[in-house]
């Protein structure tokens, strides 16, 4: 009503339709903030140190540069001993706190006594040595500097010095210029775009706090570009490969744009801790214009499906080239996997993490409620709290010299946006020992990760007058497995005892006793134990198969029992949000004293077919109420559908420039057509994304798609292939092939 009326008698416009994004500086400070790295700043040719009216005089007699050896190509001594050789970049590469040499060859011989120079670098708009935007590095140890310089060699007029930037410098692309002092001012080199240095975090450097002394996790979590995410159920898991692609032309540029987007000050870009909180909140776009834009609805028209993509190269580089338009679409492991290659492109160890049964509740509390009938069936209306099968995020290593000791190492950032930090959609980062410990308060958002891998289950059954009753607590189900790529093969690391002790062990009863003091709040009622249990065992059922369900229910009194049972299946989301009901069975089950018996539910795949969703996930829910004692008994199983694969085949002569072929094949096994369907391939190193286009693939029919490429570097890598369409999603394949030299 409000609306009509304000639409019907329009006010006068007070403010104006467009409002400008930014207002000057001016009257607020002295010249804008350095917030871009693209953005260069005036340095001068000749900075005079007096008044020369007549400009300067000739300096013939003083030390001038012929050239500036940057020794960048990536089997010289820099790329190589700083581990930057795969970058595919024509730059420097180079990381803080580690020596790095230059070459300049100047008109005559150096002579130390007489002659004073300085490499001068700088990054931004307006280069000032109080910001760390413009420092000077002197050859001898008598000038002092933030950075270290010294002359390794000299050599008739070629010099060589290394420099050692401090390992708290910004992060980011340098400019460097030559300038040579004369009693009338500073001779500068001219601006060079091919001397331009990029300098990132340095894990190999105690004195870097993204330091890992491991040298096996150092190769696994900042080199490798391959990458698996694990999905599916926690006893049923599936995975798939990720091109996280750090080193591929372009990343880096893009890596740092992404900085400049969001306006982060350059004189930030030193610290681990700012850089990945803000990185956290522009990989998704929700209040920033980020990178990716998230869906979850099942309808991608305007995008590319999230389960389409095969690596982060191409969101990347679409965002970077579009100049910050946001891509489409995202979901949790997409934004895990593109922040990922991030932080490794940055040189910040990092993994992507896989949280299965995830709790994802907004009320603060350690509680997901699941409200039950006073028979003990469902209420699927006002049972709100979702429990997302798996959730995907990422850790990153690093100190926090903000924290007391012991809460460096691990953090916990998640770049899917689910809740405000500091009024922006992020996550982190998150100590994991502070999680483990119960030490909520430390910053940041060390509350939400504990409740994703903390909350309880409760069953609550609603009274006639409305009230809520607890009758059954399961505190084992949320934060059931936590998974990441072991290191350097393709196996699984369980790392679930790194955010929680044991189930039931008294540390984990200290833990959340001091997270409820922090006010994080659990049930507290005490549920007597009921004599019934019913179990439902792990089964495997491909897509389109019909299928038994087992339920083994066991009594442990001396006296029977006869509970009246329901058995709900759902099709879900991957996060747990309901798409409509496929099963819904009653069963009454008599059991004698101490008897174990086993009930079996039957469902045909045209129960389920139609209704399947995304990710083609059935959730089990068993529910009943014990006739004798009241007692209300459950049991919850995720069902994970599986998928048809894609096959991939190589053949050719695994050697780098020699041409080689992909095949990539597939059969639709279903009695229905599968429509536009889009099938993507790419291999790091040797293949760059290629995507293609099927309007049709009938019942039975078969496709082969064959690609050529050149090797462009040697070592172990993988081909991975997608096939999506909306009929069925998460197909997918892969081939493993060693180059040769």
């Amino acid at each position: 009503m409000a609306d009509q009326e304000a639409h019907d008698n329009p006010t006068p416009a007070a403010t104006p339709a467009v409002r400008p994004k930014r207002v000057s500086h001016r009257g607020r400070s002295a010249g804008p903030k350095a917030t871009s790295n693209k953005e260069e700043g005036e340095v001068q040719e000749f900075e005079p140190f007096m008044f020369l009216p007549r400009g300067p005089p000739p300096l013939k007699d003083f030390l001038d540069i012929w050239d500036v050896d940057m020794l960048k190509h990536p089997q010289e001594i820099n790329k190589q001993g700083h581990h930057t050789h795969l970058y595919g970049s024509d730059f420097l590469i180079v990381r803080r706190a580690q020596e790095f040499q230059i070459k300049i060859t100047f008109d005559r011989p150096y002579r130390p006594a007489d002659d004073k120079f300085a490499v001068e670098f700088a990054i931004g708009p307006s280069p000032q040595y109080s910001k760390g935007t413009y420092i000077p590095v002197f050859p001898t140890a008598e000038q002092k500097s933030v950075w270290q310089g010294r002359i390794v060699e000299s050599n008739d007029n070629i010099v060589t010095m290394g420099i050692t930037s401090s390992p708290e410098c910004i992060v980011g692309k340098y400019m460097i210029f030559i300038g040579v002092v004369t009693p009338y001012g500073i001779r500068r080199t001219r601006r060079d775009t091919s001397t331009d240095v990029y300098i990132l975090f340095n894990p190999w450097s105690p004195a870097d706090p993204v330091f890992l002394d491991d040298e096996e996790e150092r190769e696994e979590c900042v080199i490798n570009e391959l990458g698996i995410i694990y999905h599916g159920a926690y006893d049923d898991i599936s995975e798939r490969a990720w091109n996280f692609g750090q080193f591929e032309f372009g990343v880096l540029d893009a890596c740092l744009f992404i900085m400049d987007k969001a306006e982060m000050p350059l004189s930030n870009r030193g610290d681990v801790i700012k850089v990945t909180r803000v990185a956290s909140a522009m990989i998704n776009s929700r209040d920033d214009d980020g990178v990716l834009v998230g869906n979850w609805s099942g309808e991608y028209t305007y995008g590319v499906p999230p389960t389409s993509w095969t690596g982060s190269v191409e969101i990347l580089l679409d965002y970077a080239n579009s100049r910050g338009t946001p891509v489409c679409y995202a979901q949790c492991w997409v934004y895990a996997a593109v922040f990922n290659t991030f932080l490794r492109c940055l040189g910040i160890p990092s993994r992507v993490v896989t949280n299965f049964f995830s709790a994802h509740d907004n009320d603060g509390n350690l509680k997901m409620d699941i409200i039950l009938d006073e028979n003990g069936k469902v209420d699927r209306e006002r049972t709100k709290d979702s429990i997302w099968n798996y959730h995907c995020w990422n850790e990153c290593y690093m100190s926090r010299p903000d924290l007391p000791p012991g809460f460096g190492g691990w953090q916990a950032v998640d770049a899917t946006p689910q809740e405000t930090s500091d009024g922006m959609y992020r996550c982190g980062p998150a100590s994991v020992a502070a999680v483990k410990h119960g030490q909520i308060c430390y910053p940041f958002d060390a509350s939400f990760v504990f409740a994703e891998v903390n909350s309880d289950v409760v069953f609550y059954r609603r009274q006639k007058d409305g009230t809520l009753v607890p009758v059954r607590v399961n505190p084992n189900h949320v934060g059931r497995m936590v998974l990441t790529k072991a290191v350097l093969h393709d196996g699984r690391r369980d790392i679930t005892n790194q955010y929680k002790f044991p189930e039931g062990s008294p540390e984990e009863r200290q833990v959340l006793e001091k997270a409820e003091t922090f006010g994080c709040q659990r049930e507290k009622a005490s549920i007597p134990q009921a004599d019934v249990d019913v179990e439902i065992p792990s089964l495997e059922v491909r897509v389109g198969d019909g299928f038994d369900l087992i339920l083994q229910f066991t009594n442990r009194s001396n006296q029977r029992r006869t509970a009246d049972v329901y058995v709900s299946g759902t099709v879900v989301y991957y996060t747990g949000v309901p798409s409509g009901e496929v099963v819904f069975t009653t069963l009454k089950v008599k059991l004698e004293p101490l008897q174990s018996k086993e009930e079996k539910v039957s469902v045909r795949s045209e129960d389920y077919m139609q209704k399947l969703v995304e990710q083609g996930n059935i959730h089990i829910i068993t529910t009943g109420k014990v006739k004798e004692t009241g007692q209300i008994i459950t049991s919850m199983k995720l069902i994970n559908m599986h998928k048809p694969k894609l096959i991939v085949k190589v053949t050719g002569s695994p050697r780098v420039s020699e041409e080689m072929y992909v095949t990539v094949e597939f059969t639709n096994p279903f009695k229905f057509n599968l429509e536009n369907v889009d099938v993507r391939m790419e291999g790091p190193g040797i293949l760059p994304f290629k995507h293609k286009h099927y309007s049709l693939i009938p019942p039975g029919t078969s496709i082969t798609w064959t690609e050529t490429f050149s090797p462009r570097r040697a070592g172990s890598t993988k081909l991975m292939a997608s096939l999506d369409c909306a009929a069925q999603r998460h197909v997918y394949g892969e081939a493993e092939l060693t180059i040769q030299h």
